[in-house]
């Protein structure tokens, strides 16, 4: 088995997948150098680095543009499985935009709940206890609906 260092940017294919022990994660990253489907390359990661997999299974979403870092197992003629990209170093270099998603998504905001739907401008907000926070009027009112929340202020008036 050889390990090669590689650094590439990539999109989150699909929402990442918790280890068994909570700590770890497992995702799927689409890189192209060409940005054409043809020069597309689907990297199988991993990532054992605690702080690396919370992230990943809070904070991202499938479209994400991230710049991932680690190293390129490539197994010998006796292992199993194939390659997979070890992950130890990830940052975020743009959000999927809102806009672009074709369904309706739900999106975490700390420990507030958000849903998107295409089809209408407004945002409903929630908590994670699913108690109602309110609806902010687009995207980017968001936050000021949540530090309303928090300041038990009356929510802000669109």
């Amino acid at each position: 088995m050889s390990a090669i260092p590689l650094v590439l940017d990539g999109y989150l294919d699909e929402l990442p997948v918790p280890g068994d022990d909570g700590l770890t994660a497992r995702f799927r990253v689409i890189s192209s150098p060409t940005d054409d489907a043809a020069d597309e390359t689907v990297f199988a990661c991993h990532t054992v680095q605690p702080h690396l997999a919370h992230a990943l299974l809070t904070l991202m979403r499938p479209g994400d543009l991230l710049r991932i870092g680690g190293h390129l197992i490539l197994p010998g003629p006796g292992d199993e499985g194939g390659p997979r990209l070890d992950v130890d170093a990830l940052e975020l270099l743009a959000p999927a935009p809102a806009r672009d998603l074709a369904e309706m998504t739900l999106d975490r905001y700390g420990p507030y709940l958000v849903i998107f739907d295409p089809a209408v401008d407004t945002v409903p907000v929630f908590t994670e206890a699913g108690t109602w926070v309110g609806t902010a009027e687009h995207a980017d009112a968001i936050t000021d609906l949540i530090h309303a929340h928090e300041s038990g202020s009356p929510p802000p008036n669109p």
